[in-house]
């Protein structure tokens, strides 16, 4: 049976929200149902990434192993990707190798068992799986810019006029709920469409990425016991 190892990656600073990462819903901080889920698939190998020492010591009051990020990636534009990066390195350092790479980002919380069990099986012919839902909007029909004179004016222009939501190509938005790949993919890549990408489609009902206060009081009234 392959080795997956799940990652979750929370640094301290949030801006939208103050504390996001650790912030309470059902009297569980965020990150507990990523740690939860991440055991159901790695046992005792759910690792968390963070500049933190609050998230840490959260995180391994619920099992998780913690892998201190440097503060150079911790910042608000640093690249997942680099700590992706940091944290197989570091276990590699400590001659600690696997199979899979799994992350599950704290920001989808309604995620199941099912979901991350159909990411995985994906990825047996591709570099990398990522997971997204049905668009509600198309940049084809019903999505607009502003030009410098503040008009809307259609994203796409194309020979081809739709007049109808239906006719016009599907398109899907990425969600957090999850990431698969292997840690030599990971450790060569550049940006993660370089190689074989695969799409997890997720239930809207499921594919909730929380951003911003509104999200949260979302998955705090579907999280509600």
């Amino acid at each position: 049976m392959s080795k997956i190892f799940t990652f979750i990656f929370a640094r301290g600073g949030s801006k939208g929200i103050k504390n996001k990462n650790i912030t309470k819903i059902n009297n569980r901080p965020l990150i507990y149902y990523s740690i939860k889920l991440g055991k159901k698939i790695s046992g005792k190998n759910v690792f968390v990434s963070t500049d933190s020492k609050k998230i840490a010591s959260i995180s391994k009051k619920y099992g998780a192993i913690i892998i201190k990020r440097p503060n150079s990636l911790s910042g608000d534009k640093s690249s997942e990707i680099k700590a992706w990066k940091h944290a197989i390195n570091f276990l590699n350092k400590k001659n600690i190798f696997f199979h899979t790479f799994l992350s599950l980002p704290t920001t989808s919380p309604l995620r199941n068992l099912k979901d991350i069990t159909n990411v995985i099986s994906m990825l047996k012919k591709c570099d990398i799986v990522v997971t997204g839902s049905a668009s509600k909007r198309s940049p084809w029909y019903n999505m607009v810019k502003k030009n410098n004179n503040n008009y809307a004016v259609p994203l796409f222009i194309n020979k081809k006029k739709y007049t109808r939501r239906q006719d016009v190509p599907k398109t899907y938005d990425l969600t957090t709920v999850a990431y698969a790949s292997r840690p030599e993919y990971i450790l060569k890549m550049k940006n993660i469409y370089e190689g074989k990408v695969k799409l997890c489609i997720i239930p809207h009902s499921r594919s909730l990425d929380i951003d911003n206060k509104f999200d949260l009081k979302i998955a705090k009234l579907l999280l509600k016991k």
